[in-house]
């Protein structure tokens, strides 16, 4: 009914909040954040109770709340727990006042009484009080007036308990509640030194909060790991610039971290607002002259399939940089999983270079990022051998040929697949092995030059 109406709330609103025998003050509130589409809030209040057998009511609660997650804690006995949800909107007044009288104002400001005998597809039939039958369509422009607020419609999703009590007055009461429509990541700015054998590191949380109700002044905590939920719940770019490069080493921290069971929890050490669909981002710490390394990586054999039998392929040689999460490196934090976005300079200006994903890295592990592909070094694979010995035995030989155009000496790691069951027979570049179905070869290409890996391979099944 988008043209049709403009209901009178006001009224209605203060006739609602008036018919709450409680009006709760919030002492306290903390928020825990998940990165799993899921908040756990926890609310102070003090409520004056009274002895016997009384309800009392919670509003401003998430609109997404899991109600099963509920928890209360109150010098009493909870009889019964309810969540009402059945909110004010203008249809569910208009078919609460079937059959019962309203009135209608014009754009003239005439007025209209009768009967409402129907409310449908934003279509509307009245019994005139003189007389007949007024069909107003959805394009019609109509106000609504109304006696009062129907029973059974609130106009916030509020928490009912039933308790008994054996003493009056006021007690600290906690409740505590689940809620879809939460969540945080992490997102980290690297910039890399002239040399590419350091890089500053700053990291930043963003704490999503699309569940339907504000926090306001929260303790707020954030827990990082893969938490593991049997149902889900209900669901409904940060800029770098010269300006924001940090002093040297780790620098103070807004969060404190701990080990918490087997996760990590981010402990904020001030109070944040977490309004309604808001998106807000806390530094989570800064850290410069981490230790780098640039690396040119090649992976061959295993993915990139020979078609309509072709013996050879090209493929890209990926540009990686990886660094070690420790102490020693300025870093040695936990990093909680999030997208990692690489910048360098070009000399005049920071400039973007990249940007990958990592996942939780513990203290001392190592951080791999592909940053893209290399523009000046062409990798060409080919097949040159496929024999068959025996009906067991079988001997294949490869050449990867590397073109570096680039001014520099480089090495290229290549990551072979080979599978099960394999024997090398021969290589022109040493290797070694990763596992049981991969090796690495280091190979070495001077500057505008070519270098050709060569291997033979036997597998016997």
């Amino acid at each position: 009914m988008t043209h049709i109406i403009k209901v009178l709330f006001l009224v209605l609103f203060m006739l609602t909040i008036s018919s709450f025998s409680q009006n709760p003050d919030q002492k306290s509130i903390a928020v825990t954040v998940y990165n799993a589409n899921l908040g756990v809030v926890k609310d102070l209040r003090e409520l004056d109770i009274k002895s016997g057998t009384s309800k009392i009511f919670l509003t401003d609660v998430a609109q997404f709340i899991d109600p099963t997650s509920v928890h209360i804690k109150i010098n009493g006995e909870v009889i019964e727990q309810n969540y009402q949800y059945d909110l004010v909107s203008l249809d569910k007044i208009l078919q609460k006042y079937v059959d019962k009288e309203i009135q209608l104002i014009g754009e003239n400001n005439e007025f209209i009484e009768g009967k409402l005998l129907s409310s449908f597809a934003g279509q509307i039939v009245i019994e005139k009080k003189e007389g007949g039958l007024m069909m107003i369509p959805n394009t019609a422009k109509y106000r609504f007036s109304v006696g009062s607020l129907p029973e059974g419609l609130i106009t916030k999703p509020t928490l009912v308990w039933l308790v008994s009590s054996k003493s009056s007055g006021k007690q600290d009461v906690e409740i505590s509640y689940q809620t879809s429509g939460m969540n945080w990541h992490a997102e980290y700015v690297a910039v890399l030194n002239q040399n590419d054998t350091k890089l500053d590191l700053n990291s930043w949380v963003s704490v999503e909060n699309h569940s339907g109700a504000a926090y306001k002044n929260a303790v707020l905590k954030l827990v990082a790991g893969d938490v593991n939920l049997i149902t889900p719940g209900r669901t409904q770019p940060f800029a770098y610039t010269e300006e924001m490069r940090m002093d040297k080493g780790v620098a103070p921290q807004q969060f404190q971290e701990k080990e918490f069971f087997e996760y990590h929890i981010y402990n904020l050490q001030r109070p944040a607002t977490l309004a309604q669909n808001e998106t807000k981002q806390i530094s989570l710490f800064e850290a410069g002259d981490v230790k780098a390394t640039k690396k040119f990586y090649y992976k061959s054999g295993g993915y990139r399939p020979y078609y309509y039998g072709t013996t050879s392929s090209s493929g890209k040689v990926a540009v990686i940089v990886e660094f070690e999460n420790k102490e020693e490196y300025n870093l040695g934090v936990p990093m909680p999983k999030g997208k990692v976005r690489v910048y360098k300079s070009d000399g005049e200006t920071i400039e973007f270079i990249g940007e990958d994903m990592i996942d939780h890295t513990p203290n001392k592990e190592k951080v791999k990022l592909r940053i893209g592909d290399a523009f000046d070094i062409v990798a060409e694979e080919v097949q040159t051998e496929n024999k068959k010995i025996t009906d067991r035995v079988y001997e294949q030989a490869y050449e990867i040929t590397f073109k570096n155009r680039k001014k520099e000496d480089i090495v290229v790691e290549v990551e072979r697949y080979l599978g099960f069951y394999w024997e090398i027979l021969s290589s022109s570049i040493g290797y070694e092995k990763k596992d049981s179905q991969n090796i690495i070869f280091k190979v070495p290409i001077k500057a505008d030059s070519e270098t050709v890996l060569k291997f033979k391979v036997r597998y016997t099944y």
